[in-house]
């Protein structure tokens, strides 16, 4: 990504979290969720979200929340953003699921740990 793009990711990352914060309860039915990468297009005119929901139980329906007040969000956004952009980029939400994944990978290490059968360093294996 360029520095423009970096930058207005930024931007929207920034804003969009303090929207998320602000209604958390209507548009994330209450859960907690963090905004873990901003991806913009090189024209700024699409921007994705992906958001990340530890211990989620309603992953589903959150991303069909926001999608369904995606409208909504993107004229908050646009109401913030107003003097610092021409246009507003069509947005898009994402599940960043790496957090369950390094989850399940550090279980199944554990689990590895716990099954390997100790070596006697006097055997010389």
């Amino acid at each position: 990504m360029g520095l423009r793009q970096e930058k207005f990711a930024r931007l929207m990352q920034k804003d969009m979290g303090e929207l998320l914060n602000q209604h958390r309860i209507d548009w994330l039915a209450g859960e907690f969720v963090t905004i873990s990468q901003v991806r913009v297009s090189p024209d700024l005119g699409h921007v994705k979200f992906y958001l990340s929901m530890f211990n989620s139980t309603k992953r589903g329906a959150v991303l069909e929340n926001l999608e369904l007040n995606a409208r909504e969000i993107r004229m908050e956004l646009s109401r913030r953003l107003k003097n610092q952009m021409r246009k507003m980029p069509e947005i898009a939400f994402y599940e960043d699921d790496t957090l369950d994944y390094v989850d399940k990978m550090e279980k199944i290490f554990e689990g590895l740990k716990e099954n390997k059968p100790h070596q006697n360093p006097d055997s010389g294996e």
